[in-house]
């Protein structure tokens, strides 16, 4: 059977997701009567709940005698790690962009991957039937991004479709029949070259590992794309590093390939496939699986250094214990070493001590999705504020710089202009209208002066306003950014809050909780109204006498506390703070409950 591999990049939400699942539909895959949820390939809650694609899946159709093997990459920069080794196991990438929104910064990133690649990219402008779309103008900005990226000749010159994904059609006319994807199908085939690799078929075994997964049944699996000859279930083979030293020899026990949504077990696997093996112990991503006679492992893809990194601890606080199962600095350490095994862009390195793990990565969001799996496993913990990675360059100290991208209603530019380019030490790099009362603001951050910044963006644009960020370069450390300028409040006591203590404290602060809510000495109750931190009793109850006040007792109506997600917690925190997280529950507290304790320690730092 002919083969092509392909992946499909786009920003975040530009409908990626929803148009392979009509390809999936219309090559029949799916039975007529088939009940197949919508987004099918974004199979994992979390993807589910945010609307974004985490984990790279593969999938395969059949078009008249052709087996088209599809990824379906991520699209946020944070989920870099996995778009990089994606994208060495195809021959063809198909680039999908919203009508509307042009090319953002994330298809960026990952187009810029694509292109270093040498892959010639095929541009789905999708969504052209908004009623704000502007396929032309999205269709010369793609030209001008591959420009920009240095494309070759053979890259500029790129064909496109018009599609809309959720309706299920893509023409080569933008006034086409609209009926169905049939012209992709047709142009994936005639364009993406066949695998490379089926010219080495009589060569020895080779295969690089590009994702690692794991059965209850079989236990590991590597995925990847057979680089060279034929492989038969129950053969021996063995797994070189990157450098070429023997990790272990290991027995194949199964062979599968992507067959719709579902894996399925094959007897033979050869070059140009994309196939999971099982059987393995030790080999990881990077490793190249291969017969045993060969000794030279295939190069793996460079990967983008972490660039901030978070401390995850044992929760200590008074009520740890009560909703996870899972608390034990033993058991955390193997979780996060089984997550950087299978993340290559996450590095796990052990503390004094031994009760926290220094966890570096990519980003914020990145860390807030390893946090809320893991506390849906059970866990609970105690996380620091996100530091960002200095290193040195020739002497000089250098951080990294992110390309942040807003689109932003015209009435708001000067105050997020001023946000980024005062304080946060930010370059504006271009403005421009970017249609209906709106502008496109490009400007260069410090990755320090991003921590946090989201909620304050939306709070600034009274939530209209879209921001995405991509690392750009390592530039010289840019001086101190101001941290948070108000002060917390402090409970003094243990105990469950109470309505009359709480709403009497309200003119100092925000709360971040209600009434009847456990609270410990040292944790944060709300925000302070000055810059100074404040101890407050959220115990205090009304003083009961034996004689009634004229009138009748009101009850107390108390503001709506401020809820936080878990990314707005853990950018919120100052040095000196951590986030609390339970199954059930994310508390703010002092990084050291005792109040004692807390003005020893900043007597030491001063």
């Amino acid at each position: 059977m002919d083969l092509r591999n392909i992946a499909i990049i786009a920003h975040v939400d530009h409908g990626k997701t929803t148009l392979v699942d009509n390809l999936l539909k219309q090559s029949g895959a799916f039975r007529e009567n088939q009940a197949v949820a919508e987004r099918a390939m974004d199979s994992n809650d979390l993807e589910r709940e945010r609307g974004i694609t985490i984990l790279a899946k593969a999938t395969s159709v059949e078009w008249h005698g052709t087996r088209i093997n599809i990824v379906d990459t991520p699209g946020h920069a944070d989920f870099g790690g996995e778009v990089e080794r994606i994208l060495s196991m195809v021959d063809g990438v198909v680039l999908l962009v919203d009508a509307a929104e042009g090319p953002m910064p994330q298809t960026k990133f990952v187009t810029a991957k694509a292109l270093a690649l040498g892959l010639r990219p095929i541009v789905v402008l999708n969504k052209v039937d908004k009623p704000d779309a502007e396929p032309d103008r999205a269709l010369d900005e793609v030209f001008d991004l591959f420009a920009a990226l240095d494309a070759n000749e053979d890259q500029l010159d790129f064909p496109h479709l018009y599609a809309s994904g959720r309706a299920g059609w893509c023409d080569a006319d933008l006034d086409g029949p609209r009926k169905d994807l049939h012209a992709l199908f047709n142009l994936i085939v005639n364009h993406v070259a066949p695998p490379k690799q089926l010219k080495h078929v009589d060569e020895d075994f080779r295969m690089l590992a590009t994702t690692l997964g794991s059965d209850p049944f079989v236990g590991r699996l590597l995925t990847g794309r057979v680089e060279s000859g034929r492989l038969k279930a129950g053969a021996t083979v063995h797994a070189l590093s990157r450098h070429g030293e023997q990790i272990e020899r290991f027995r194949v026990s199964k062979i599968q390939a992507f067959r719709g949504l579902s894996l399925q077990e094959i007897d033979e696997a050869q070059a140009g496939d994309i196939v999971t093996l099982s059987g393995m112990a030790k080999a990881t991503v990077s490793d190249t699986i291969c017969a045993l006679a060969v000794e030279d492992p295939i190069p793996a893809q460079p990967i983008d250094p972490p660039t901030i990194s978070v401390t995850f601890g044992i929760n200590d606080s008074p009520l740890a214990g009560r909703d996870g199962k899972k608390v034990q600095s033993r058991v955390i350490r193997e979780r996060l070493m089984k997550e950087a095994e299978s993340n290559v862009a996450i590095k796990v390195t052990d503390t004094p001590g031994g009760e926290a793990f220094e966890v570096a990565g990519r980003g914020e969001l990145q860390m807030g999705v390893l946090i809320e799996n893991m506390r849906r496993e059970g866990f609970e913990l105690s996380i620091s504020r996100p530091q960002v990675i200095l290193r040195e360059e020739n002497g000089v100290t250098v951080e990294p710089i992110e390309e942040v991208t807003i689109d932003v209603d015209d009435d708001y530019t000067g105050a997020v202009i001023e946000k980024l380019t005062g304080p946060r030490k930010g370059e504006l790099i271009e403005m421009k209208p970017a249609g209906a009362g709106k502008t496109r603001i490009v400007a260069l951050v410090p990755s320090r002066g991003l921590i946090g910044y989201h909620g304050e963006f939306l709070t600034d644009t009274r939530g209209s306003g879209v921001l995405n960020r991509v690392f750009h370069s390592w530039a010289p450390h840019k001086g101190a950014i101001p941290g948070r300028r108000a002060g917390v409040l402090i409970s003094m006591e243990n105990g469950t809050s109470v309505a009359y203590a709480l709403f009497n404290l309200e003119d100092r602060g925000r709360f971040f909780i209600g009434a009847q809510e456990d609270v410990y000495q040292g944790m944060i109750l709300g925000e302070h109204s000055r810059e100074n931190d404040l101890e407050v009793n959220p115990l205090k109850g009304k003083k009961l006498t034996n004689v009634r006040a004229s009138g009748k007792d009101d009850a107390v109506t108390l503001t709506t506390p401020v809820r936080m997600s878990l990314e707005e917690a853990i950018a919120y925190i100052d040095d000196d703070e951590l986030v609390e997280v339970t199954p059930n529950a994310i508390r703010l507290r002092k990084r050291h409950l005792d109040p004692h304790e807390r003005k020893r320690q900043a007597r030491a730092t001063v």
